[in-house]
């Protein structure tokens, strides 16, 4: 007999010879079994013909390689072939409803795309020569402009790469604010329904981070919160709206509370998808916000990077902004450095990035913020938390919602694992959406709700696609009522079967060695 490795490979005998053959036995109709590279290829050969080198002396100064590079060599047909399969096996926007709460996985309009690479901004080089890259640095001006007239805010640090990126840029303007002003404040302020980012920014900028409680309804508890409030405390990371989809209807008496106190307020914008165009942040007293240019403006999102995180900053923190940024002078548009900041930008707290930020980036927000107008971008905020709300009470009635009579949700809806049967958990109504074709929602986060589900259907969904991921979603929340025990090994029909989440995570295969050379049985 023989057995099936992890691979999907079976050794076999072969018939003629008598030999030890790797024999694919994977596919599964047109949903084709991938090996990795390595079992492809073999490390001796390479798929493309060269010609001897010629002997040349060496300029490495002794770093010569002396051992193969130890990848499998290719020919080009296997080569797109792995990459296309390995992509099949792939979730994206682009396939299907993405609706993880709290990270506004909204569709990317091609038109973004096209026009990020119009040559000049797909082409761009950030060391060319300031009069060559006019164009570019408008668009970023404009887009500038745009962030501040739809915050509310006084200025905008644009280089910042992503939202923690952001959040850390936040953070030290708040700190250079205070050490202006001569202060040793060493608090901050977290609410409980915060995102996770928050409090580890705050620490490892340098401060100590102190928690405050959520009420019932899953807001701040502001009583808590300015009975806290003193001389050691620099400021409070908020997030509005909240991890539990909540509005935080008293920011501006909690801003009024911390700004008596001598401290900041800190916003985390990134569900700012749920209030843009309907709400300003500097008008309920934020001295600083990053804003994911992923979530809000349909930047893609995800792999990797390129991220970016700019930040919004109050009148109060404006001066403190970091360099480099776009300034129009003389009719020109140049790049501020530490070189030409002169007195007049000369409390900047330094720099966060070699070099300005993410052109492309930059391009696709822009785009999608003029095609979209004013009008269009207040319908975004309308049309995502329609859609939220329309999620949030097509479940309440086979699931736990615990803030379901908070008021409306905003963004997203949260759901619970209270009522599902023993033995069952969030886990698992996770890993049957897979078999009914959904990625996911995210889960057993925000911590303040117990096995939480938190799903964000954005404003690009239809309410048809809405319809047909609430079906699954019940029919897979009342098999985990029922206790349905083809649940438990579920996913049935994904390319790989439900893992060992503690394993996987404790102790992850991350490097391909060679297997032994495999032998028949007997």
């Amino acid at each position: 007999m023989s057995t099936i490795n992890q691979s999907g490979w079976r050794p076999q005998m072969n018939a003629v010879e008598g030999e030890a053959v790797a024999t694919f036995t994977g596919n599964r109709a047109l949903m084709l079994e991938e090996a990795l590279i390595f079992e492809i290829g073999s490390l001796d050969t390479t798929g493309v013909d060269f010609a001897e080198a010629p002997q040349a002396t060496s300029r490495l100064g002794g770093l010569e390689r002396h051992r193969d590079i130890g990848l499998p060599g290719l020919s080009e047909p296997e080569a797109v072939r792995h990459y296309t399969r390995l992509s099949r096996q792939n979730y994206g926007i682009d396939l299907g409803f993405f609706p993880l709460g709290s990270c506004t996985m909204k569709h990317n309009p091609r038109l973004n795309e096209r026009m990020a690479r119009l040559p000049g901004f797909a082409d761009i080089h950030p060391l060319q020569p300031i009069d060559t890259v006019q164009g570019a640095l408008e668009v970023i001006d404009q887009l500038a402009h745009w962030l501040v007239t739809l915050t509310g805010m006084k200025a905008v640090a644009m280089s910042p790469k992503a939202g923690a990126h952001g959040e850390l840029c936040g953070i030290l303007a708040i700190k250079a604010a205070l050490e202006a002003r001569g202060e040793d404040r060493r608090v901050v302020l977290v609410p409980e329904s915060a995102h996770g980012t928050n409090p580890a920014t705050a620490a490892f900028a340098g401060f100590t981070v102190e928690d405050i409680p959520a009420t019932p309804d899953g807001r701040v508890d502001v009583a808590a919160l300015t009975a806290r409030l003193g001389p050691d405390v620099a400021g409070v990371m908020i997030t509005n709206p909240n991890t539990c989809g909540l509005f935080e209807r008293d920011l501006k008496t909690i801003s009024d509370a911390v700004h008596a106190a001598g401290g900041y307020v800190y916003c985390d914008g990134a569900n700012f998808n749920a209030i843009v165009g309907k709400v300003r942040p500097g008008d309920l007293g934020v001295d600083a916000m990053h804003i994911n240019l992923h979530k809000t403006f349909s930047t893609p999102h995800g792999g990797g990077g390129p991220g970016s995180g700019p930040v919004v900053l109050s009148e109060a923190l404006a001066p403190f902004a970091p360099l480099p940024f776009v300034e129009q002078q003389d009719g020109r548009f140049v790049l501020v450095e530490e070189e030409t900041a002169g007195e007049h930008h000369g409390s900047s707290f330094g720099r966060m990035v070699s070099f300005h930020g993410q052109m492309g980036m930059f391009t696709r927000a822009l785009t999608y913020i003029l095609s979209h107008g004013a009008d269009g971008l207040k319908q975004v905020a309308e049309d995502a938390v329609l859609n939220a709300n329309y999620v949030l009470r097509s479940m309440e009635d086979v699931l736990d919602a615990p803030f379901a009579n908070s008021g409306p949700c905003m963004h997203e809806a949260i759901f619970s694992d209270r009522g599902l049967a023993e033995g069952f958990s969030t886990l698992d109504i996770a890993k049957g959406l897979i078999d009914e074709g959904f990625h996911p929602m995210t889960v057993y986060f925000p911590l303040v709700v117990h096995g939480a589900m938190l799903v964000e259907p954005t404003e690009t969904e239809s309410k048809a696609a809405l319809d047909q991921f609430i079906g699954a979603f019940r029919s897979v929340a009342q098999r985990a009522k029922a206790g349905d025990a083809a649940l438990k090994s579920a996913p049935h029909f994904a390319p790989r079967r439900r893992l060992d989440e503690t394993q996987a995570a404790r102790k992850p295969v991350l490097v391909w060695k060679e297997p032994a050379q495999a032998e028949a049985a007997e």
